[in-house]
């Protein structure tokens, strides 16, 4: 068995990436310490950091391959498990084509799976077929970042940079509880005399540290900024230098902005006029300052144009590519960022390169020793591609994803995917999504493999092995090595999918080079030495590539010493500050205007339904629901409502509530609390069953980046009588 020592390690969760050691004991347990040299989190860890290798147990984990006989998931031999998920998915491919077949990956594969899985779908199915959770976590401020910047990355500066900023913004963050490590840089912001601004629908821990709290009505952030960038014209509070030396497009925005005035806003969001003056007071006194958004005004039908609405707020007001200010996204799963900048979404190639762009295509082919001409070209995005299951997509091959429970109306998913002609999984646990596949295959977790995963600030790191997994358990690159040479025709196609991570890497970085998300620079060593190596970091030796767009690699330091003294790229952890990454170098204004929710309320429909997380638990809680401990701290769904809600409902604390929309009914317990609107209703979407949340969102897509709607739909709530 492993060592008895301590292995430096990362955090399987969020997208903090949390540094930690994990020391094996000889009972089989495994020992959490803190790790205060990594510089995130600086060794403080939440309940689900501390509680992870409770997941790696064999009382709660697959050790053996699944296969369905008679109805059953039953063990079987790996030979077995995979000879029938290639005979499945041959079977597909030869009787619909290879855009029968499907491929759903998830935002917590490390950069390397995630890229393998990419070119496993290309090259190995031929399918376009291909796109991951992490299109439901920040594809909207990653579009909107593409837009005025030219270029997503969560975070264009490390977290460090928050606490001595001036003031924060936070629009549609719970960070106290989704990511609790991360709160101390807004305590420590304010210890430094900063102010922070919230705004939420609920009152959550995180509102309650602000200086003002912003409560508008779900799925009005939209209007809530151009509000906002409405007073800063009218008082005057325009950085109009910065405006005419680094930006394009203002005058058309500042019209759209105009239409917006605060009684307007007011009558829209709730936020009285008084509030909207004083967050535009506090957000313009000082000379630095940041907005941040997270999946509240992201997750929307509208959701790029409501985040880049905030994104002109910080650039008319000078913020954007300044230091400590500007504006970010804080990332929500683990690998959200890596995750789609290497291949497993369905419009891009490695390094975050187009797949519609000749060039892009050439050099990944190039890479990949194959013709350019054969690379599919984009497939569909996540919900429309889960949404055609059954029907156009017959089988799929789905790793660390759980969307009968994560997927916005979630019940029409469950039908889709009961609906496929063959359907195999790869996880560490029994998902509610596994249970209903025909193979299952019981793959590695973060402990038991070493893999780099990007965190929010576009910190690319390395989480080490520090345990052998069980008998009966691989990883998922040995899973596609396996599925390759039994898919793959002539020519040994198995000998392209290497089964070691740092030989995966080393062909990441380079597909990767010459594209935005340039890790060409990046070594497993330089990750161990550096702590994490910040994006884009092209090689030393790198020329203008395949001819895509390189004006990224001007926004690393000009001044740092380390350029002169070490040809090796620094790295980049702070964007923007000499050009932003536009053919001109300019920032772009893109003019929006508030338009409704998809489903707004109506005298069916009342009342509106808006979702989100708990501490003790994570995403489909597929994971976490396995933990005693977060079980305990959070053992169920709960309906959150206000009390004169509450008391039309005739509810006391605790009765059921059931949520209705027009795809469906939950039913779990009412939590009264006067920190939330009284004509709104909060669910957490952690859970399956009765209380599950995602039973009653609306898919609803934004236009761009194909987000569906969790934020916002109408509902009827009514208390649950006992017959």
């Amino acid at each position: 068995m492993q060592q008895n020592s301590a292995t430096p390690t990362h955090c399987p969760y969020c997208a903090l990436q949390c540094g930690m050691n994990l020391t094996p004991a000889p009972d089989g347990t495994v020992e959490v310490t803190e790790r205060e040299d990594f510089p995130v989190n600086r060794g403080a860890l939440c309940g689900k950091g501390r509680t992870a290798p409770a997941v790696l147990s064999s009382a709660v984990r697959l050790t053996s391959p699944l296969v369905r006989r008679d109805g059953d998931l039953v063990p079987a031999t790996w030979d077995e498990a995979l000879d029938r998920i290639a005979e499945g998915l041959g079977r597909v491919r030869d009787a619909h084509g290879p855009d029968a077949l499907g491929v759903f990956g998830g935002g917590g594969l490390t950069n390397e799976k995630a890229y393998a899985l990419g070119k496993f779908a290309r090259i190995v199915l031929g399918t376009s077929q291909i796109d991951y959770n992490g299109r439901f976590c920040m594809s909207s401020a990653a579009a909107a970042g593409i837009k005025a910047f030219g270029v997503d990355r969560g975070l264009p500066f490390p977290l460090e940079d928050i606490p001595k900023t001036g003031c924060v913004i936070l629009v549609g963050s719970n960070l106290a509880e989704t990511m609790p490590p991360a709160l101390r840089y807004l305590t420590e912001l304010k210890e430094n005399g900063g102010t922070l601004v919230v705004i939420d629908p609920r009152r959550t821990r995180t509102a309650e540290q602000a200086d003002l709290h912003l409560a508008p009505r779900p799925g009005t952030d939209l209007a809530l900024a151009l509000g906002l960038l409405h007073l800063v014209v009218a008082e005057g509070r325009v950085d109009e230098e910065y405006v005419r030396e680094r930006t394009t497009g203002w005058e058309d925005a500042r019209a759209a902005a105009m239409a917006h005035w605060p009684e307007y806003v007011e009558r829209i969001t709730g936020v009285s006029v008084p509030e909207l003056r004083e967050a535009v007071r506090l957000f313009c006194a000082p000379e630095t300052a940041m907005v941040l958004t997270a999946r509240g005004p992201e997750q929307q039908s509208k959701g790029t144009d409501t985040v880049g609405a905030w994104i002109n707020l910080t650039l008319a007001t000078g913020r954007a590519g300044r230091p400590l200010s500007g504006y970010g996204c804080l990332t929500g799963q683990g690998n959200g960022q890596g995750g789609r900048e290497h291949g497993q979404k369905a419009d891009q190639l490695p390094g975050y390169r187009k797949l519609t762009d000749p060039a892009a295509r050439r050099h990944v082919a190039e890479v990949w020793g194959v013709d350019p001409d054969s690379l599919p070209g984009p497939g569909r995005s996540a919900y429309e591609l889960l949404d055609a299951l059954g029907t156009d997509v017959r089988a799929l091959l789905l790793m660390a994803s759980n969307p009968v429970v994560s997927a916005p109306r979630a019940a029409h998913v469950e039908e889709r995917i009961r609906a496929l002609d063959f359907l195999a999984v790869c996880d560490v646990v029994l998902s509610e999504t596994a249970a209903l596949a025909d193979v299952v295959l019981p793959v590695t977790q973060w402990a038991e493999e070493t893999g780099t995963m990007t965190n929010l600030e576009g910190r690319v790191l390395l989480r080490r092995r520090a345990l052998t997994p069980p008998a009966g358990v691989r990883s998922d690159l040995e899973v596609m090595h396996e599925l390759a040479a039994r898919l793959g025709g002539e020519g040994s196609p198995e000998k392209r999918f290497p089964t070691d991570p740092e030989e995966v890497f080393e062909e990441l970085r380079r597909a990767s080079a010459g594209g935005v998300a340039d890790y060409s620079g990046i070594t497993y060593r330089r990750l161990i030495e550096e702590n994490g190596v910040f994006w884009p970091c092209p090689a030393a030796d790198a020329g203008d590539g395949d001819g895509e767009d390189t004006a990224l690699d001007v926004a690393a330091p000009d001044d740092d010493p380390a350029r002169e003294a070490d040809p090796v790229h620094p790295g980049t952890p702070r964007l923007f500050l000499d050009r932003f990454a536009t053919e001109d170098g300019r920032a772009r204004f893109v003019p929006v205007s508030h338009r409704a929710i998809a489903e707004e309320p109506d005298d069916e429909y009342p009342v509106l339904l808006t979702t989100g997380r708990v501490v003790s638990q994570y995403q489909s809680g597929a994971q976490t629901r396995r933990v005693d401990e977060l079980n305990a701290a959070a053992p169920g769904p709960f309906v959150e409502l206000h009390p004169r809600l509450a008391a039309r409902l005739g509810a006391a604390e605790g009765d059921p509530v059931a949520v209705v929309s027009r795809r469906g009914r939950a039913v779990a317990p009412a939590r009264i609390t006067t920190g939330i609107r009284p004509d709104t209703v909060f669910m957490p979407f952690h859970w399956p069953g009765e209380g599950r949340a995602n039973t009653l969102t609306n898919p609803a897509l934004d236009p761009t980046s194909r987000m569906p709607e969790f934020k916002a739909c109408a509902v009827q709530v009514e208390a649950v009588r006992e017959s």
